[in-house]
């Protein structure tokens, strides 16, 4: 689920209003009111009215990149429609890069108490995806941003528990940016076409479309809540997991847009074996590949990647939490027909599954706790098969039940 399933970005938080008037180099000239795309304006509804259903006297943080201008002013107006109380956080992304060229330890081991106090206290968080460059990171030190990331970690235990409790509803959704289309290999237009279409916004109703999505995907929840254990097999894996007791989550729009999986978190000492990932991990614009991981009662014994193994060790020595998974999950979404280098698409690719080493979600009945939420594909088309409790439920990328 992941990310933010996608999983909110602890930037630094600087708090002013968008300007709609000064030309800003590098970025675009605002749409007016009237010029709106009315597919960011059905947007906007489904996210504010359906994923995490603003309500009247609901605080309403927004963190958007700059890029992503039109899309969270149409939130910004669809929170004050539904009586919410909009809070806009503008998103710069060169500080994520100025931060660790700059950053000093005491800086890097700093946990805002802003940051916890919001966490603590809004409603409803919506995180807009919309890169400028996807690889504004890939030079940053890999130590200084594992350091960072668990300095994080009080900030994402608030953020994971009182969303398990439903005290924070969150959605983390694209706006498409040449950036993200390059990335996906299509031009922008093709790219709009994708965001809008896999979020359903193309269709006359997508809250009546996305009703759908869960009620398909309900009937494989209530058969996987039964299960105890569960194994994985597919190229170069096998591995075999507990998840007696643990619940598994229909997502239908309410944590990501778009959505499409269902997921649980695995007894923690119950792992064991091999898994490997076929598509390239991605950590803050930095890519992983050809991932290995082996398993021994529930912890990482050995991992090695072809490309980005330095990063890689340093996610997984992140705290003891990161050594494990904390989610195991089925991609259902066969609406999102390639692999994009984003995983708030990617992790829903019908015919795939993916694992996240570090945090589970407590409403799993989960209870595995980390600094870190990271989640690895594996492609499961050809010769993919899950077993539950001795019955073979998946083959081949398609459910069997």
């Amino acid at each position: 689920m992941g990310g933010l399933k996608t999983r909110p970005h602890f930037n630094l938080l600087c708090f002013f209003t968008i300007s709609r008037n000064p030309l800003i180099p590098g970025t675009y000239l605002p749409l007016s009111d009237n010029m709106a795309d009315p597919r960011i304006e059905k947007l906007a509804k489904l996210i504010v009215n359906y994923s995490v259903s603003v309500k009247k006297g609901d605080m309403v943080l927004i963190n958007a990149p700059i890029q992503s201008e039109p899309l969270a002013l149409e939130m910004y107006r669809e929170t004050l429609k539904a009586g919410g109380y909009a809070l806009m956080n503008p998103v710069f992304e060169r500080c994520g890069e100025i931060f660790y060229e700059t950053a000093k330890d005491h800086q890097l081991d700093y946990c805002s108490p802003y940051k916890k106090f919001l966490y603590k206290n809004v409603d409803c968080l919506i995180s807009i995806m919309a890169d400028e460059n996807t690889r504004s990171l890939a030079n940053s030190d890999p130590k200084k941003m594992a350091r960072a990331q668990a300095a994080s970690r009080e900030i994402f235990d608030i953020y994971m528990e009182r969303s398990a409790k439903g005290e924070l509803k969150w959605c983390g959704l694209p706006y498409p940016t040449q950036a993200l289309a390059q990335e996906g290999s299509m031009s922008l237009s093709e790219y709009e076409k994708f965001v809008y279409s896999a979020c359903l916004v193309d269709r006359k109703d997508p809250i009546a479309e996305w009703k759908k999505v869960s009620k398909s995907q309900e009937a494989m929840v209530k058969c996987l809540d039964k299960v105890k254990n569960i194994e994985f097999y597919g190229e170069d894996t096998e591995l075999k997991m507990s998840v007696k007791g643990r619940k598994w989550i229909n997502c239908d729009g309410k944590f990501n847009m778009p959505d499409g999986e269902v997921f649980t978190g695995p007894a923690e000492d119950s792992v064991n074996g091999r898994i490997r990932f076929t598509f390239p991990g991605i950590y803050m614009g930095k890519e992983i590949e050809d991932i290995t991981l082996d398993f021994k009662k529930g912890k990482i014994v050995r991992a090695h990647a072809e490309k980005g193994d330095k990063l890689l060790q340093s996610l997984i020595g992140i705290d003891d939490g990161a050594k494990r998974l904390g989610e195991v999950a089925i991609g259902t979404n066969y609406g999102i027909t390639k692999f994009t280098k984003n995983i708030l698409f990617d992790e829903k690719l019908g015919g795939t599954i993916h694992m996240a080493i570090g945090a589970a979600y407590p409403e799993c009945n989960a209870k595995n706790k980390s600094a870190i939420h990271w989640d690895m594909i594996k492609d499961m088309k050809k010769d993919g098969e899950i077993i539950a409790d001795g019955h073979t439920v998946y083959k081949n990328g398609r459910w069997i039940g």
